[in-house]
Parts: structure tokens; sequence; C-alpha cells
């Protein structure tokens, strides 16, 4: 890759939703905002090498896109009224405050997303593919469903946005609860991909987890009052403390009961404990709330030895009353089995298992080859390393379970 080219991947991964963001607010159009981004990096790969990289990349590429979308406006009849309401675009523009004092356009597009006309999964989607970026192809290996069926509902997703008339704004305050649920959702699972890939190189896309906190901490301002936006900040930022140690120096992954927790991040651990601890006054816990108080029993403990996993375990289980969910069930056995031992977690997931439930999710088969190599039942678990390798995302966590394959002579 040359460095221009590593320019543009970085710029992508840095200004995409910003770019796309500023575009839908402009024109009020989803499909012709990520065509317009998408032909702008098209033209800093061709324009940079011969003029520079620009020194605001960002601003350049916002222009570019802008520009080409006023042509697109201007050589389209259909568009005429349309472009009579953004003639402001031949001219750079400061996103318009409404009443709910919130300027950042990708808070904007956010609560556009999560409007309740949505179903979750489509606010999630969409919000994934026009904010942070990611493929379709991606989106649907995220959501454990084919190409084709994710792209005909980003597009539903996009015309029930155009023909509802859903205004691209954050809404008043009396409007705010309907759409909460759903933008902590689109949050918490931006945060996720980017924490843990669903495809690639990397295991973790720090774009989308510094953004995911960014934003969370904008929704957090924006509703003081709200226990479970200050608990998913939290949670956010002590999941995010532990990362420089979650690869080695030669970028291997390494598991939490390894790491260095010396390299853990002091500051962000403090802060969230401390936000936290604020949340957790105020009434009984919700899901975000109790994922952080899960987090916090992890970044509290000096040593993974100390750590508190039977209190880990009826954390799981408040958390499974709350969100009925096979991922929160896995991750109970496997607490259940640092508490009480690997036979009494493997008893758990050999019943999820058997249920037939995360058929495509690679931690299942992956935690059943863990405790199977704790218990010394080899065979076994180089199977279960093998059903999980057909199943893992990420080149990182494919060279660690191949490792632990090999520790059990696969």
């Amino acid at each position: 890759m040359t460095d221009v080219e590593a320019a543009v991947a970085a710029a992508f991964r840095q200004e995409w939703g910003h770019v796309v963001a500023t575009l839908i607010r402009m024109t009020g159009n989803w499909d012709l905002a990520e065509e317009c981004a998408q032909d702008a990096f098209a033209t800093a790969l061709a324009r940079w090498p011969t003029d520079g990289v620009p020194d605001r990349p960002g601003a350049w590429l916002t222009t570019t896109a802008r520009n080409r979308a006023l042509d697109r406006l201007r050589r389209s009849r259909t568009e005429a009224v349309k472009l009579q309401e953004v003639a402001a675009l031949s001219a750079p523009a400061e996103p318009r405050a409404d009443d709910s004092g919130v300027r950042d356009d990708r808070l904007r597009l956010i609560f556009t997303c999560s409007h309740p006309a949505l179903t979750l999964e489509a606010r999630v989607a969409l919000t994934l593919r026009t904010l942070a970026g990611l493929t379709t192809a991606e989106i649907a290996r995220a959501f454990l469903v084919p190409e084709a069926t994710m792209a005909k509902r980003l597009t539903r997703a996009k015309h029930k946005i155009r023909d509802a008339g859903i205004p691209y704004r954050v809404p008043p305050a009396h409007l705010l609860p309907e759409r909460t649920s759903g933008v902590l959702a689109v949050l918490y699972l931006l945060f996720n991909e980017g924490y843990s890939a669903s495809a690639g190189e990397q295991v973790r896309r720090g774009d989308l987890t510094a953004e995911a906190i960014r934003l969370a901490r904008l929704l957090a301002g924006l509703m003081p009052d709200e226990p479970e936006a200050v608990g998913l900040l939290a949670l956010m930022l002590l999941h995010d403390a532990r990362t420089a140690a979650r690869l080695d120096h030669d970028g291997e992954l390494v598991t939490l009961e390894d790491q260095d927790r010396s390299r853990w991040n002091a500051a962000e651990i403090a802060e969230g404990l401390s936000l936290l601890d604020g949340a957790l006054r105020r009434g009984p816990a919700g899901p975000y709330r109790l994922q952080a108080a899960i987090a916090a029993c992890h970044v509290r403990a000096a040593t993974a030895a100390d750590t508190d996993w039977a209190q880990i375990a009826v954390l799981y289980g408040e958390l499974r009353r709350l969100v009925p969910s096979a991922v929160v069930e896995l991750n109970r056995a496997v607490a259940i089995a640092m508490a009480s031992g690997p036979a009494a977690g493997l008893a758990l997931v050999d019943d999820l298992a058997a249920r037939g439930v995360l058929p495509a999710y690679y931690l299942l088969p992956a935690t059943r080859a863990d405790l199977l190599r704790r218990l010394d039942r080899r065979d076994e678990a180089a199977a279960s390393y093998r059903q999980a390798l057909s199943l893992v995302p990420t080149e990182p966590e494919r060279r660690f379970l191949q490792r632990r394959l090999a520790e059990v002579g696969g």
C-alpha cells in the first residue's frame, strides 16, 4: 500500500461517517449521500498522488462530495425543487442548531436511524452502514444473514425514512424517550463492532470505539437524567481501558486472564467506575448498567485470580432476565465455569449447543473447546477448536485458536 492509499484508508476510517452525515443533512437523500461520498474518496485516490494529501483531508472530502452532490442535483430534472432547498451547498455551512441544542451531524443521524417507525435491527444496520461505513457484507455477517437479505433490509429502511418524511434532527425533549432504547442499542453495537470486529485482519477498529465513546458522551450530556445512557458510557470506558493489553507486542491476542493489567488505562477505569457508581444509585439497573457492573468486577481485580466470578455469574443471571439472549447465557456459563469449575460451565454450554442456538457464532465452540481443554479432554477439545476455526471472523482470533489447537495436539 502506497502512502497515499494509506492516507485515503485512514481518512475513510475517520471521516466516512462525517461526510455521509453532512450530505444527508444537506440533501435528504441517503443513496445520493453515500454515492457522492464514495466518489469523493475515489477522487482522492486519483488526485492526491499528484496534488498531495491535503492538510485537512476531512474538509477536502466533504467539499468534494458536496460539490458532486450539487452537480448531480443540477443535472436531475426531477430534483429541481430539492436543488432550491440545498442551494447553500455551494458554500460551506455549519450544522443548524435546533431546540435540542445538538449540532453534531452524526448524533442527528443516529436519532434519524433510531426512529420508532423502523425495526431495531433496521436502525442498527442502517447506522452501521451510513455512520461507520461498514459494507453490506460485513453487516450481514454481524447479523448472521445472507448479504442479499441485508441489502434489501437496508433499502427498505432508507425508503421508509424517505416516504414517512422522518426529519433529520434530534427530536424535542418530550419525544426522546421513544427513541432512547434504539439510540442506546445503536451506540452499543457500534462500540462492539469496533471492540471486536465482525471480520477482517484486525480484532479491533479503534476509529469505531473512539466514535462510539464520543457519541455516548454527547448522549449522556443530552440526557443527563437517563442512567442507562450514563451506564453505557461507563461500560464503553471500562472495556476500552483494557485495549492496550488485548494484543501482545507481536499483535497476537491475549486472553483477559493473561493480560498485563499494568497496561490498562487507569484514567478510563477511574472515570468509568465513577460514572457507574452514580448511575447505580438511580434505581434498579438496566442492561447497560448491569454489563458495566460486570466490567467493573474485572477492572477492580488486581489479578485474574482475584476476580469475583460468583458475583459476575449473579449479574449475568440478572442480565439474562432482562435480555433473554443466548449470548448472555454463554457468558453466564463462562462465569459459572470460572466460579464453580469447568464441568459446571460445560454442562450449560452443551445445553446451548444441543438447542441449536448460535449456529454461526464461533465463540460457542471456542468456549466449549476451552472448557474441554481445562478438563484435559484433548480430543474433544481439538474437535471443538476446529469447529470454531471454521467460523472465526478475524485473523488474530484465528491465530489464537490455532495455537490452542496445537496445545491440545490437534
